[in-house]
């Protein structure tokens, strides 16, 4: 644990006096919502692959610890880099940078009212600490960054979304629902809420949430006219439902990626959206075929560096979009306690497990095959270790 890091844990050690309690548990949704995706998630960026995961004991009892891993390159090998020194029971939200480079947040827990972050440039190996004096919101698309410029974006609990021009360390109000409500593009799907930020690949902030008006698509992006409909027209066979994005990311190969579920319940719908390879813009987004949910809902999302998709659904099912508007591919049944899939290296998938202190990878080496148990990722908890 690098010096800078303890110094910089000590000075928001010294915040924490005062602060009130708190959510750590999933939020839940507004009535008809969709329920929101867990924090687990993976994502591949600049040739790296990095995997969020909750492991430990329960959850009410604060023995629960969000945990970081990452597979270098095309490894098939996982290494636990969890920024140390901050207790982790309220959720980790993770931003690459770029090669090697990543900034993680922890959502605040217990007695904090405002957010940990920890930054690294070398795969985990050290880490430097910083603030954001409010608390993130419970989603993993809470926080995003442009690695050409060292912009980043933060969705706050209160729902209004703050901007940073220097990787993190000074923040500033960039918008709220509220604001782009006012909007044209915000009146016209009725916008009730922000669910997650992101950057185009030309570097403009992004912001998505959910309509309460059907066949409109809340994606926003900020031009030079202010904040304007971006995303994609809605699948015509579940246009009749209000759209959610649930998660929303731009992959090296310069597409935004965005997973639209329409309707809640058992007459939801989830089609996976990307956007061309410059900008971005209504009706130019290519869409995969829609997935009714039949009562399933969506656990988690992994987004690969070629633009595949994979999604963890309850019961045990996941899901693979190869390649942008390929048909859903069903993956076999899902080892027990998967929380997310990474996909890769190659045309291989990968599941993680986490139970108690430990994290199980299974893999399977083609669409199709057997999970394999393989590697065993020790994670270092003391039951009530964090109060």
């Amino acid at each position: 644990m690098s010096r800078a890091f303890l110094a910089g844990l000590l000075g928001l050690a010294l915040l924490i006096a005062g602060c009130g309690p708190a959510s750590h548990g999933p939020g839940a949704g507004r009535a008809g919502a969709p329920v929101p995706l867990s924090l687990s998630t993976s994502v591949t960026a600049a040739g790296s692959t990095w995997a969020v995961a909750v492991a430990g004991g329960s959850a009410a009892n604060e023995d629960n610890f969000w945990q970081l891993l990452v597979r270098p390159g095309s490894s098939r090998t996982w290494r636990l880099v969890t920024p140390p020194g901050v207790a982790s029971n309220g959720g980790l939200v993770v931003a690459p940078l770029g090669a090697g480079s990543l900034t993680a947040a922890f959502r605040p827990s217990q007695s904090l009212a405002f957010t940990p972050l920890a930054t690294t440039s070398d795969l985990g190996r050290r880490w430097s600490a910083g603030v954001l004096d409010a608390g993130l919101a419970n989603s993993p698309a809470a926080l995003a960054a442009d690695p050409a410029t060292g912009h980043m974006l933060a969705l706050l609990s209160s729902g209004k979304v703050e901007q940073s021009s220097d990787r993190g360390t000074a923040w500033s109000p960039l918008t709220s629902p509220q604001a782009i409500s006012q909007t044209g593009a915000g009146r016209r799907c009725a916008l009730t809420g922000l669910t997650a930020v992101a950057f185009s690949q030309a570097g403009a902030p992004l912001v998505a949430g959910r309509c309460a008006r059907a066949r409109t698509v809340p994606v926003f992006a900020l031009t030079g006219q202010g904040w304007q409909a971006a995303g994609p027209a809605p699948a015509s066979s579940a246009a009749v439902h209000p759209v959610t994005i649930l998660a929303l990311t731009t992959v090296a190969s310069g597409r935004t990626l965005a997973v639209l579920q329409q309707g809640s319940g058992r007459a939801s719908a989830l089609t996976a959206a990307w956007s061309p390879t410059r900008g971005v813009g209504t009706g130019s987004w290519t869409l995969s075929p829609p997935l009714f949910l039949h009562g399933r809902t969506v656990q988690s999302v992994a987004a690969g560096s070629n633009a595949a998709l994979a999604l963890v659904l309850s019961g045990r099912a996941g899901l693979l979009e190869a390649e942008p508007a390929a048909p859903w591919q069903t993956l076999p049944e899902l080892p027990d306690r998967t929380q997310v899939l990474a996909i890769g290296p190659g045309a291989a998938i990968q599941a993680l497990a986490p139970a108690g202190a430990k994290v199980t990878v299974w893999a399977m080496s083609s669409l199709g095959a057997e999970w394999t148990r393989g590697q065993e990722v020790a994670v270092p908890i003391q039951s009530g270790s964090s109060g």
